[in-house]
C-alpha cells in the first residue's frame, strides 16, 4: 500500500498525520517493477534497430519479428506508468526515464524507416522535432509549473504507435494506404499538440511573471 493511501485511511479514522521520528514516510525503492518495464523497453531499443535493418531491412520474416520487438516495447510504455500510479511506485527515476525511453522507441523506428525508404524523412523531421521542442519547453517552464499531459498527447502517441506498426508490417501494395492513414493522422495530431503545448508554456510564463512582478 502506498504512504499516500495509508495516511489517507489513518486520518479517515481520526489519527493524525504521520509523526516523522516514529513514523517514517517509506522510500520507494528505484528497483521496482514499474522502472524494470521502463529500462526494458530501453532495452528493447538496440534489439529493435538490429531487427528492422538486417539483411537490408526488406525481409518479411525478419519485418514480421521487428514488428512484434516494437509491439512488446509498446506495451511496457502502456503499463509502466499505469503499474507505477497503482501501486504507489512513482519515483524521480521513473519519472526522468519513461521519456526518454518513448523517445528513443520511437525515433529509432522513424529514422531506421526513413533510412530504409519506406518513410520520408520529412515525417521524421517533423514528429522527432515536435518531441524534442516539446521536451524543451517543458525544461522552460520547470521552475513555474509542469505542463501536465493532455488528451490529445495521449492520442498523439497512440497513433504514432499504430501507424509506426503499420508501416513496420510487410503490407502487400494495395494495403498501404492504411499505414498512411494513421502517420497522416499521427502527424497531424503531433503538430496540433505541439502548438497547443507552446500556447500552454507561454501561458504558464506570463502567468508566472504576472505573480512576481510588484
Amino acid at each position: 500500500m502506498s504512504e499516500h493511501k495509508r495516511i489517507s485511511e489513518r486520518l479517515a479514522a481520526g489519527d493524525g498525520p504521520p509523526d516523522h521520528i516514529t513514523d517514517p514516510v517509506d522510500v520507494v525503492p528505484v528497483l521496482n517493477i514499474a522502472n524494470v518495464l521502463t529500462m526494458f523497453r530501453i532495452v528493447l531499443v538496440p534489439v529493435f534497430v538490429f531487427t528492422l535493418l538486417v539483411d537490408g531491412g526488406h525481409d518479411t520474416m525478419w519485418r514480421l519479428i521487428t514488428t512484434g520487438v516494437f509491439a512488446l516495447a509498446a506495451l511496457t510504455d502502456r503499463y509502466d506508468g499505469q503499474i507505477a500510479r497503482e501501486r504507489g511506485l512513482v519515483t524521480d527515476f521513473g519519472k526522468l526515464m519513461d521519456p526518454i525511453a518513448d523517445k528513443a522507441l520511437i525515433g529509432a523506428a522513424l529514422i531506421g524507416l526513413s533510412i530504409l525508404g519506406d518513410l520520408p524523412w520529412w515525417v521524421t523531421i517533423v514528429i522527432l522535432g515536435r518531441e524534442l521542442g516539446v521536451t524543451a519547453l517543458r525544461f522552460w517552464v520547470l521552475r513555474h509549473a509542469v505542463i501536465p499531459a493532455s488528451r490529445g498527447g495521449k492520442l498523439k502517441t497512440l497513433l504514432q504507435a499504430l501507424a509506426i506498426g503499420l508501416f513496420l508490417l510487410p503490407l502487400p501494395h494495395p494495403w498501404e494506404w492504411v499505414a498512411w492513414t494513421f502517420m497522416i493522422s499521427a502527424v497531424v495530431a503531433t503538430i496540433v499538440t505541439g502548438v497547443d503545448y507552446v500556447w500552454q508554456a507561454i501561458a504558464l510564463r506570463r502567468t508566472a511573471a504576472d505573480q512576481s512582478s510588484p
